[in-house]
């Protein structure tokens, strides 16, 4: 049974896949997509090695590259990010990189405050049942669709890799976890309690790792003169490079990065600290995934000073790697 697990987010597309009995292999891209006619050649005449092509309802798109590589086009920064042509691209692009013609699950995962809309749960599994002519040469048909709150990916993925000697416990149905998934449009958390999401105590905040960014940007034109763009900083942490140029000059991007998330993430633990008032019981444990985890990190930390708060290997492919499971395992 050909499984694949994709969370396609605003910053990054990771995916899982793989048969339901074999290894699962990962793989992530940047998130950018937009028509193919709005990308330009290099300046050197050699062709663009990088680039994903894929179609959307027939026309050509480029998908899998940074948002800042297209011109005249916007990326999604919004609620309808999945409605969007952009969205059906990246989709597409991962059914390419899985290498499938045939899947018999694809798993994906909305934001929390999304997920609990039971329509808009079942219009994303409806719309991507079938077949899809991904390219002129090749076609691909899922299935089955499951949609699951995108936290919930990253919690069975640490579930699956956990080590007792890190919490003192097995996370199981008989413990309380809370699961706070940093993404770079929105932060969403889950509580999950005797197995079952705890809704009046899981929600979504949109002061996530954009705004986290917005915020270095900000403190690195009041030293420098420059304000880099989010698409700059976002790429310098998805290539792990410690600096970038600001007006000629080298920027050490770290300090500038850890100062905003100081700012920003406080008020994030804040209002994941209101919706838990509700709860009689503590969380026994925070579980942190995604690909802003390390971000948040200090924050929530500090905010659940009591708690054991713990991440599984790379956590940027947590929900997809969940996603892959929940698949091979249903």
């Amino acid at each position: 049974m050909n499984v694949l697990g994709i969370d396609i987010g605003y910053s990054n597309l990771k995916l899982a896949y793989g048969a339901a009995d074999g290894e699962v292999e990962t793989a992530l891209r940047p998130a950018g997509a937009a028509p193919a006619d709005r990308f330009g050649s290099r300046f050197d005449g050699r062709a663009q090695d990088d680039f994903l092509h894929v179609l959307v309802d027939g026309e050509p798109f480029i998908a899998g590259v940074s948002s800042d590589r297209a011109e005249m086009w916007e990326r999604s920064l919004h609620a309808d990010y999945s409605k969007t042509p952009s969205y059906k691209a990246l989709m597409h692009a991962g059914m390419l990189m899985s290498g499938m013609s045939e899947i018999d699950v694809l798993v994906t995962g909305l934001p929390v405050s999304q997920f609990n809309d039971p329509a808009k749960r079942a219009e994303l599994e409806t719309k991507f049942v079938g077949t899809h002519q991904i390219t002129p040469k090749r076609s691909v048909n899922v299935k089955r669709v499951k949609v699951l709150a995108q936290p919930v990916g990253g919690l069975l993925d640490y579930i699956d890799q956990q080590d007792e000697s890190e919490t003192g416990f097995l996370v199981d149905d008989d413990a309380r976890v809370l699961v706070v998934d940093p993404g770079f449009f929105s932060l969403d958390w889950v509580l999950v309690s005797n197995g079952q999401l705890q809704r009046q105590s899981s929600g979504t905040s949109l002061k996530a790792s954009s705004v986290l960014l917005e915020q270095a940007a900000r403190l690195i034109a009041e030293d420098f003169g420059g304000t880099p763009t989010i698409e700059i900083l976002e790429n310098a942490v998805r290539n792990k490079k410690a600096s970038i140029l600001i007006m000629g000059q080298r920027v050490n991007v770290e300090p500038y990065i850890k100062k905003a998330s100081e700012t920003m993430a406080s008020v994030t633990a804040d209002a994941i600290q209101k919706s838990l008032r509700v709860e009689s019981v503590s969380p026994d444990v925070v579980v942190m995934v995604g690909g802003g985890a390390t971000f948040f990190e200090k924050a929530v930390r500090e905010a659940f000073s009591k708690l054991k708060v713990v991440m599984p290997k790379e956590p940027v492919f947590s929900p997809a790697r969940g996603f892959w499971l929940m698949g091979a395992y249903d």
